[in-house]
């Protein structure tokens, strides 16, 4: 009976990957709802996540629910915000993302996730560590890597050719950002917008993607991201990957 049983285990072993009998590595949150101007990205995104997840060895959670928030985010190594502000939260879904990040909890900011009316959860504000101020229409740029050592920027060229709406972002709260990525804006018109509005440039520092310490996490975020079709570039997708991987273990910076 002993040998049978063992010639059982010894067989579905065989048969099932060795990622199957492995726990996954850590387990990360997405926060997705559709708006006005961010829809049709939703099943990219949640099909490239997915297929990152299963080569990096995490347990993803897509979703466009924010009761998810109302939960133990503790499970969570981090939780991403995917062209979805804090404002979709509620009042106690807020309270607990805030105790989750005072907890050691880390977060993903993601395009538009950035941008939330005035006044409406400074907290959050801090938590993104700049705030929107406009932006122009899309256009192609140059986007320049300005930290070679974090994870988001490991496989993309010093000058990457990109089309996206590059933010025009100010620092109304002071808090202090190590940017990751920049835009070149020789390299497109910062002031192209559309009639009876004015957009202005934000000169040499002009950050696009960055990270910081929060409470007692680490955040990290990305203004790339508008256009659907983003979601299945290689590029992007390695440097949000990247930063999926810093802001859930905190790894990868070197010395």
């Amino acid at each position: 009976m002993r040998r049978a049983l063992r010639a059982l285990l010894v067989l579905l072993a065989l048969l099932c990957p060795a990622s199957a009998w492995a726990d996954p590595q850590y387990r990360l949150l997405v926060l997705a709802i559709a708006n006005k101007y961010h829809y049709e990205y939703i099943p990219i995104a949640r099909d490239s996540l997915e297929h990152l997840a299963r080569i990096h060895d995490f347990d993803l959670t897509f979703t466009n629910d924010p009761t998810k928030f109302e939960g133990d985010l503790r499970q969570y190594a981090a939780v991403m915000f995917l062209n979805t502000p804090g404002e979709e939260l509620n009042a106690a879904q807020r309270r607990n993302f805030e105790r989750y990040m005072q907890g050691g909890g880390n977060a993903i900011v993601v395009h538009r996730a950035l941008i939330m009316p005035p006044d409406n959860w400074p907290w959050y504000e801090k938590l993104v560590g700049r705030s929107f101020v406009i932006h122009p229409m899309l256009q192609t740029g140059v986007v320049t890597t300005v930290d070679p050592r974090f994870p988001a920027t490991f496989g993309l060229p010093q000058r990457w050719i990109w089309s996206d709406e590059f933010y025009v972002t100010s620092n109304p709260h002071g808090v202090r950002i190590e940017t990751v990525l920049g835009i070149d804006e020789t390299s497109y018109d910062p002031t192209r917008i559309w009639p009876g509005q004015v957009a202005r440039p934000m000169g040499k520092d002009h950050p696009v993607a960055w990270f910081h310490r929060y409470e007692k996490g680490r955040v990290f975020v990305t203004t790339l991201g508008h256009n659907g079709e983003a979601y299945r570039d290689p590029q992007y997708l390695s440097h949000l990957m990247g930063g999926i991987y810093w802001a859930a273990t905190g790894l990868g910076q070197g010395r």
